[in-house]
């Protein structure tokens, strides 16, 4: 009984595991800010 058990658990986690994964390619990348900074860095 509890191989059975930890076999559906294990086919669950990696069903959700891959459901996530695939949503997570579908999210848009965070923008990245451009800081302007002044010619001189010494400022």
């Amino acid at each position: 009984m509890a191989d059975g058990y930890l076999e559906k658990h294990q086919e669950d986690y990696e069903a959700r595991k891959a459901a996530w994964l695939r949503k997570k390619k579908h999210l848009p990348k965070a923008k990245q800010i451009n800081i302007k900074r002044p010619d001189d860095e010494s400022l």
